[in-house]
């Protein structure tokens, strides 16, 4: 690997990929790619369990300069994002800069030299003059702590690590956890299961999800010029349209909770059921998920749902907080990513051996999710207050991956070795966020949610709309930095 690389992305998802197209499309071709894995994708390559697939239509999500006219579908599966991947880094000439099985373990900004010490896993340090983390949300899971996990007898794991080994066939399955990625696995298991258990602790709010197969006919129509693009566009702006009840007023939610109560209607006739899958809080407060065949799952005869709390785990079953006990063969957790605080572990340290738990303290944050005081040359991608709950987080990976080619070009073009965000413009910024986030459907809804940290304080949500992201970020604003020469 090149000793000296100018720059150095994290990470080979979306966001790693993104940056290193656009890197090589204004000239930079000095970069290496550091992927923990032997392969790239992110959590399009870890997350491989039945009817996995995006929940963000799929001409929307994928890279506006790299529109793919042959999804197979409105919300395609994950082998063929996988896929799409390979082939923008096929299409790109990216796979000179890939270095895998580079798990990074420290970064150590040097303030005399003006550089960064990379540490990686396998011992190998070297240094490079700029950072890019691309390593996204949704990539450490999170296990519960539940009593007796560990003395659990038959196989378990996390959705995200899921252990194609293990038939589920005829055998009594568990599921913990009813989020994003159980809603697509526990109707697949529920097929093949001889039982299924699946414990609830808060229902999700679920819309239908409008997927259906594109016709050989209908992929010819996208072939045509300008024919996905118009597509891409409209779905752009169907989903913005539903930024109105996060960004503006909660009380805008309720055409969206309407649309929920229906389909929990239509599709769980027994008001018993219904009562424990309805939600006590705001819709859009936790994430809104989309499925036609997971409440119709809950209802086959095979399967049960539990809402009351786990609260021990033996080596052959599981007690729930009424003291019932349910034999089961097989543990799936279904409970998430540590978002918040994926960074906690991460040895950073920026200028004047400032530690990034220090800078954090008092809960993450950066300039735009993008820069934090005290770190030069070091961006963050689907940093801190940038995830959605409405469109595509790919449409802000490129508004973030502009920023950070615009921060380069001023380094360039004032001859600066490093630029780091003043930490006056960083404070301004964040106190305008959490006051507008403040008043918002997250923190207003009525629920927990892995949106907020453990003071309560959302660090994940941008509070506005996308497009009003991309303008503020059009434009990097130099007086904001400080530049070291």
């Amino acid at each position: 690997m090149s000793t000296r690389p100018g720059l150095t992305i994290i990470g080979s998802g979306f966001a790693g990929i993104g940056m290193a197209i656009k890197l090589k499309e204004a000239g930079y071709h000095d970069f290496v790619i550091l992927e923990k894995a032997s392969d790239l994708g992110g959590t399009w390559r870890d997350n491989t369990y039945p009817g996995c697939a995006c929940d963000v239509p799929s001409h929307m999500y994928s890279f506006s300069f790299e529109l793919n006219p042959g999804w197979s579908r409105m919300f395609s599966p994950q082998t063929e994002i996988w896929d799409y991947m390979r082939a923008c880094v096929e299409k790109y000439g990216l796979a000179p800069h890939f270095r895998f099985g580079k798990e990074v373990v420290g970064l150590e900004y040097d303030d005399a030299a003006r550089n960064w010490q990379v540490g990686t896993g396998d011992g190998e340090t070297f240094t490079t003059n700029a950072i890019v983390s691309g390593i996204g949300a949704l990539h450490v899971p999170s296990y519960p702590q539940i009593p007796g996990r560990e003395r659990f007898r038959g196989p378990a794991f996390h959705s995200a690590e899921w252990d194609h080994s293990v038939d589920l066939t005829g055998k009594r399955v568990a599921v913990i956890g009813t989020g994003a990625s159980a809603i697509q696995f526990v109707p697949r298991i529920a097929e093949r299961a001889a039982h299924l258990t699946v414990f609830q602790r808060t229902p999700p709010w679920i819309q239908p999800k409008p997927d259906f197969a594109l016709s050989p006919r209908m992929k010819r129509v996208m072939r045509l010029p300008g024919a996905a693009r118009t597509l891409r566009n409209a779905i752009y702006w169907v989903l913005e349209t539903r930024a109105l009840g996060f960004t503006v007023d909660p009380r805008l939610m309720k055409v969206q909770e309407a649309v929920a109560r229906r389909h929990l209607e239509r599709q769980v006739p027994d008001p018993e059921l219904r009562a424990k899958l309805t939600p006590d809080y705001t819709i859009g407060c936790k994430r809104i998920l989309l499925s036609n065949d997971y409440y119709p799952a809950l209802t086959r005869d095979n399967v049960d749902l539990v809402t009351d709390g786990v609260t021990e785990i033996r080596e052959n079953s599981i007690v729930d907080a009424t003291g019932g006990e349910i034999e089961v063969d097989v543990i799936v957790y279904g409970t998430g990513f540590k978002v918040t605080d994926a960074l906690n572990e991460q040895r950073i340290i920026g200028r004047n051996g400032l530690k990034i738990q220090e800078a954090w303290q008092n809960g993450i944050e950066a300039y735009y999710g993008i820069t934090t005081a005290g770190f030069p040359n070091l961006f963050f991608l689907l940093g801190p207050n940038t995830g959605l709950g409405h469109n595509s987080v790919v449409f802000m990976i490129e508004s973030q991956v502009k920023y950070v080619i615009d921060c380069l070009r001023l380094l360039s073009r004032t001859g600066a070795r490093a630029l780091d965000v003043r930490p006056g413009a960083q404070r301004a910024f964040n106190d305008r966020l959490q006051e507008r986030l403040h008043a918002l459907v997250w923190n207003e809804g009525g629920c927990r949610s892995w949106y907020l940290d453990e003071h309560g304080v959302n660090r994940t949500t941008w509070p506005g709309f996308t497009f009003e992201y991309w303008a503020r970020t059009r434009r990097v604003r130099p007086e904001a930095y400080e530049l070291i020469h």
